[in-house]
């Protein structure tokens, strides 16, 4: 029998009543107490890790069932039978239903999950993380039964014959996609040949991205490790980030963002450790070309090898069934696009078999200092395509580029590697006829074919570690990793504008020179040095472009006074703000007057190069547009761009702006931005004290993505105005809250 959810306090309701424990439960079964604070943040205690997971997928379908049940029909390759085969995917990178059904199916039939649950940890998951996932997916189910799917509180998905029970296998090719989000999963089109270039194209994927500090004992006035969070992932989908709090009293108790529908925290902290990730520009697959023996067969070493054949049937909304045949060889799925008659390509990911990750990050999270973070990234090497950046409460700041990345040297890419056949993949291209061009492996990793702990950049420092998803080489200015294989990105290279910007913040405010105060950080001058909102490109040309105003005044003196009055911030009321955005984006390349000295990463390149007739008709462009459209010149972040209606502040990747945003297309003529869909998402600013952490907060976008739940935009209000979350971390503070509801449930065997 299965008791139903017990509400046993609300708001208002006394601390000793609100620190109730949870019940034991039956041998095997569930027992959890969900302690809910302000903004809806679930605060999750259980005894044990099944018990733990069954609670967070409890309290996650409270909040975004819908979400999590439409990507469950993702992943099993049914978005046509029930949404139609040309509709748009709800994948990070949408694609045609069919497409993505193809793509799913065939990774369920290659049985990769099956193979990996059947070893044993590392290379398997751990038994405490099979127990969670297990957990997870029971308290989700029993949400829904309790609730029932025409009851619902989500319109998006009540009554939908879609919705049903999840299960592990679910979750484990859930995890297995999201390592695979910038490699396999991001190229389903040419894998499974059926990009349609007749569709009309819409924007370009919001890219992944982020910002990371890790401040040391030398650059924070109170002497311990300080960690600034800003991942730059979708507002949308399955990759949007879930803010928890998950205990077992006495084995765990950490904090922070969790992406949908995955039962361990990405980023966040406990109470002597802190980490953070940003995306790495090291490879992650590679690409083998094959050289074709004759039918569907291929060379190695003189030998001809047969391809695999994969037949994949996908169900249609009619009933009727569409076979789809794929191509796969030694190396991976060979790819669709780039045949000739001499040669085929196949996909190599490193990430192929990787479910690592969730074991690693759930040993992050039980990190008693830094050696043991180091330690259990050894153990496990299973972080995907992200750079960790960690500290404790000592103030030692740690950066590493732990991700899966193919083991190619530059020896052997300067000998194997060629020219790409396809169009903007930015791969390594093997030649796949010799296996001398195989990944090597080192005997430190815990896999083959992967570059092991060794060969990784890294660096600890006592003052700070940052990236801005720059290549690895400018993590701290004064000590300039180099020596590393290409494969885990260039060094020498052009910055870009965020991670300047970036590294100029941290500089100020060392310094003392960026008007907060003294030198050095605490928690509130790193709440204030992240929200300056400047725009670094405005800041580098806005010289350069005054000159051009005065030197040719058929110039429109309405937008030169404008840019000459704007302070350079992308506030909520910055006039100028937009349409510097404007012009910028119309130059349709950075028009810099220095160009990039890799002797000077920090101060080049710089200036507006005003003697090209193109910046002169970029202004004159953005001008039209907006005079045209009876837009004002004086068009703010606040009047032009928003989320669910509410304005938001901020300015682009391009123009140089540290937590930025990223609007859904072009300005309109009506003066307003298609809706944000990506820039800063889980902000995080914590201190780490010998008296625990000290932690601000804020989900941009909110904890549900349920559009009728009182916590859909709440967080995202507090955003726009540049507020944050006090956490709430002990179990005094979460008792403390005036707003604290609690329900305990029990699930017995």
């Amino acid at each position: 029998m299965k008791l139903r959810p017990l509400v046993i306090a609300l708001a208002l309701l006394a601390p000793a009543v609100a620190t109730v424990p949870a019940a034991e439960a039956a041998d095997g079964g569930y027992s959890v107490t969900i302690r809910r604070t302000e903004y809806g943040i679930p605060h999750i205690t259980a005894k044990d890790y099944g018990g733990l997971g069954f609670g967070y997928g409890y309290a996650f379908a409270q909040d975004n069932l819908c979400t999590l049940a439409s990507w469950v029909v993702t992943l099993r390759g049914e978005r046509s039978r029930y949404f139609g085969p040309e509709a748009e995917s709800d994948d990070p990178k949408p694609v045609a239903n069919l497409t993505s059904d193809v793509y799913y199916k065939s990774v369920a039939a290659s049985g990769v999950v099956r193979r990996l649950l059947a070893r044993p940890a590392p290379v398997g998951p751990s038994d405490d993380l099979r127990r969670l996932v297990d957990g997870y997916v029971a308290g989700y189910n029993r949400y829904l039964e309790d609730t029932g799917v025409a009851n619902l509180p989500d319109p998006r998905c009540r009554g939908k014959a879609w919705v049903g029970p999840i299960t592990a296998t679910d979750m484990w090719n859930n995890l297995l996609d999201l390592g695979q989000m910038i490699s396999s999963s991001s190229l389903k089109e040419a894998i499974t040949g059926m990009a349609e270039p007749e569709r009309p194209k819409p924007e370009p994927p919001p890219a992944a991205g982020s910002n990371a500090w890790v401040l040391g004992r030398q650059a924070t006035r109170g002497g311990g490790g300080m960690v600034l969070a800003d991942p730059h992932f979708p507002w949308q989908g399955i990759r949007r980030f879930y803010q928890v709090q998950l205990t077992i009293p006495g084995v765990l108790d950490f904090s922070g963002a969790s992406l949908y529908g995955t039962p361990v925290v990405q980023i966040g902290h406990n109470a002597k450790v802190a980490w953070t990730h940003t995306v790495s520009h090291a490879q992650h697959f590679t690409v083998y070309r094959l050289k074709l023996a004759g039918g569907h067969s291929y060379l190695v070493d003189g030998r001809a090898e047969p391809m695999g054949e994969q037949e994949v049937p996908v169900t249609l909304p009619d009933g009727t069934v569409s076979v789809h045949t794929l191509l796969t060889s030694r190396y991976g799925p060979v790819l669709a696009t780039g045949h000739t008659d001499e040669a085929a390509y196949a996909l190599a990911d490193a990430n192929a078999a990787n479910l690592r990750a969730a074991d690693e990050w759930l040993a992050l999270a039980r990190a008693g200092n830094l050696d043991e973070l180091r330690t259990a990234q050894r153990t496990y090497q299973g972080m995907p395509f992200v750079h960790t950046l960690a500290t404790d409460v000592s103030g030692t700041a740690y950066f590493a580029d732990t991700s899966v990345v193919p083991h190619v040297t530059d020896a052997e890419a300067k000998r194997c590697a060629e020219p790409s056949p396809v169009p903007g993949l930015d791969a390594y291209v093997l030649d796949g006829s010799t296996s001398a061009c195989l990944w090597g492996r080192d005997g430190d990793a815990v896999v083959p074919g992967v570059f092991g702990p060794g060969s990784q950049p890294r660096l600890i420092r006592a003052d700070y570690v940052a990236n801005s998803n720059n290549t690895y080489w400018m993590t701290n200015p004064a000590k300039p990793l180099t020596g590393y294989p290409k494969a885990y990105g260039e060094t020498g290279t052009d910055l870009q504008p965020r991670p300047r910007v970036s590294l100029d913040m941290i500089a100020k405010r060392l310094s003392g020179t960026d008007g907060l105060g003294a030198p050095g950080f605490t928690l509130e001058t790193l709440q204030a040095t992240v929200h300056g909102k400047r725009n670094l490109s405005f800041e580098l040309m806005r010289s350069d472009l005054l000159k051009l105003c005065r030197t040719h005044p058929e110039l429109s003196h309405e937008a030169c006074q404008t840019l000459s009055e704007w302070d350079g911030r992308a506030t909520l009321d910055g006039e100028g703000a937009v349409l510097w955005r404007e012009f910028f984006t119309r130059l349709g390349r950075p028009m810099w007057r220095v160009p990039f000295d890799p002797a000077r990463p920090l101060t080049t390149p710089s200036g507006l190069k005003i003697d090209d007739p193109a910046v002169r008709q970029a202004l004159a462009d953005a001008v039209l547009f907006f005079r045209s459209n009876r837009i004002p010149l004086t068009l703010t972040p606040g009047q032009a761009q928003s989320y669910s209606s509410i304005p938001l502040p901020g300015c682009t990747e391009g123009e140089g702006c540290f937590d930025r945003v990223r609007t859904g297309g072009p300005l309109g003529t009506d003066g307003r931005y298609p809706e944000v869909d990506t820039g800063s998402s889980f902000m995080m600013a914590v201190e780490l004290t010998p008296d625990g952490p000290r932690t601000r907060t804020v989900l941009t976008y909110s904890l549900s993505a349920n559009p009728a739940s009182p916590h859909h935009t709440d967080q995202t209000a507090l955003f726009s105005r540049g507020g944050w979350v006090t956490e709430r971390f002990t179990t005094a503070e979460v008792a403390a809250d005036p707003q604290l509801e609690i329900i305990t449930i029990h699930e017995e065997p």
